[in-house]
């Protein structure tokens, strides 16, 4: 019975403490709402502005606005200010078109020698197989025979007369039957084969290699020049024909070197060159004889 008497009076304050407890939980729950969802007070209307009818069936100015647009855009493309050739002096324009006009009228000739230069003995060229390296071969000095071995081609190739383009196509045709699609590429390495001779009042007459498209005047400067007792107004240009007979073609080369005529009369291979003599020459003969005939009358006694 203590026990009792001492357990009640604390259930009784621990129920009082749970009422308390679970009544302050309700007031706030119900306080929540509040809260969190507050009233939206009504704002004031805004008068919703009516467009008068004049307004409406005016017509739209987009004219106005591109007009206005055009400044900006005239501004806008405005090219910036870049060196114009009137701000280049006048020497260095001369300067460049000399330069171009001289590289459009060289360049031709040089690609026009090397692409339809026909190969020969002592020529040097070089075979190229795309992805093959082991049919490729440089360095190919072709020999007198004019005929070159190369892999897969039994008893060699005849290239003898020949350009690289038409070798590259024959040998395509040959490697062919092995490669799939073959790219066969030829380059002229070294020009051995082209020769012209040059003889009469020179420095240095002879046969000369015609490794490049040359002139008469280049030619004659090579052999060392016209020597004094040579007659640069008659020089003649010797060309065989297809009748082996020899077409003479005159040179004024003292006509070109005075800047008269052009000097446009171009080589090709087996040309010869003659250098005659002048007046001086002849004089100079006439006195070689009389000094002859003097030193035989010494001996003669007459």
């Amino acid at each position: 019975m203590q026990h009792f008497r001492i357990i009640r009076p604390l259930a009784f304050a621990s129920a009082l403490l749970f009422l308390s407890i679970a009544g302050a939980g309700t007031r706030v729950m119900a306080q929540e709402p509040a809260v969190k969802e507050p009233v939206a007070t009504p704002s004031p209307a805004v008068p919703v502005a009516t467009q008068d009818p004049t307004v409406k069936n005016r017509p739209r100015t987009t004219t106005d606005k591109s007009k206005s647009q055009k400044p900006a855009t005239s501004v806008a493309q405005e090219p910036k200010p870049s060196a114009s050739p009137t701000d280049i002096p006048p020497e260095t324009q001369a300067n460049r078109q000399e330069q171009s006009s001289e590289e459009a009228a060289v360049v031709p000739f040089y690609n026009n020698f090397f692409n339809t230069y026909r190969l020969g003995p002592e020529d040097v060229i070089s075979v190229s197989v795309f992805g093959q390296d082991r049919y490729s071969r440089s360095g190919i000095a072709i020999p007198p025979s004019g005929r070159i071995s190369l892999a897969l081609i039994p008893g060699g190739l005849f290239v003898n007369g020949k350009t690289v383009d038409e070798v590259a196509e024959v040998i395509k045709k040959r490697y062919d039957e092995y490669i799939i699609d073959p790219e066969v590429t030829v380059s002229l390495d070294k020009a051995a084969s082209y020769r012209y001779s040059i003889i009469g009042d020179v420095g240095q007459p002879g046969i000369r290699l015609m490794n490049r498209r040359m002139t008469v005047t280049e030619a004659i400067a090579e052999a060392g020049g016209v020597l004094g007792t040579g007659d640069k107004s008659r020089v003649v240009l010797l060309r065989r024909q297809a009748d082996n007979t020899l077409a003479a073609i005159p040179v004024n080369v003292s006509a070109i070197y005075k800047g008269k005529v052009p000097d446009s009369t171009y080589l090709i291979p087996g040309d010869q060159i003659v250098v005659p003599g002048n007046k001086w020459k002849s004089v100079q003969k006439v006195l070689g004889m009389a000094q002859t005939l003097s030193f035989a009358r010494i001996f003669t006694g007459l």
